[in-house]
C-alpha cells in the first residue's frame, strides 16, 4: 500500500513536473521568481536600515513579475488570476509614480539649497 502511495505521488509529480513543461510553463515559473524575489529585495533592505524600508527595486520586480504573471494568467484563460494581477499592476505603476515624484520633488529641493 505504502508503495503504492509513493508511485502514485511519484506518477503525479512526474506529469506536473516533467511531462506538461513548455515554454509557457518556464515562464510562469520565471515570473512567480521574479515576484519572490521581491520579497527577498525588501527584507534585505530593511535588515540593513533596521527598519522596514520599500526599494525601489521592490516595484521593478513586482512590475515584471506581475507583467509576466498577467500574461501566463491570459493564456490560461483563468478570469480571478487575470483580475488579480491586472489590479495588481495598476497599484504597483501607482506607487512607481509616488516614488518617482518625490524623486523628483527631492532632487529640486537639493538644487534650490545648492
Amino acid at each position: 500500500m505504502l508503495v503504492d502511495i509513493v508511485d502514485a505521488i511519484g506518477g503525479y509529480l512526474h506529469d506536473v513536473f516533467v511531462i506538461q513543461i513548455d515554454g509557457w510553463i518556464i515562464l510562469g515559473f520565471v515570473a512567480q521568481l521574479l515576484f519572490t524575489g521581491r520579497f527577498v529585495v525588501q527584507w534585505l533592505a530593511s535588515e540593513r536600515a533596521g527598519r522596514s524600508v520599500v526599494p525601489f527595486a521592490f516595484w521593478s520586480f513586482s512590475i515584471g513579475g506581475g507583467a509576466l504573471l498577467l500574461i501566463y494568467a491570459l493564456y490560461r484563460k483563468d478570469p480571478v488570476f487575470i483580475a488579480g494581477q491586472l489590479l495588481s499592476l495598476v497599484i504597483y505603476l501607482r506607487n512607481v509614480q509616488f516614488v518617482l515624484r518625490e524623486r523628483r520633488r527631492d532632487n529640486a529641493e537639493a538644487t534650490r539649497r545648492a
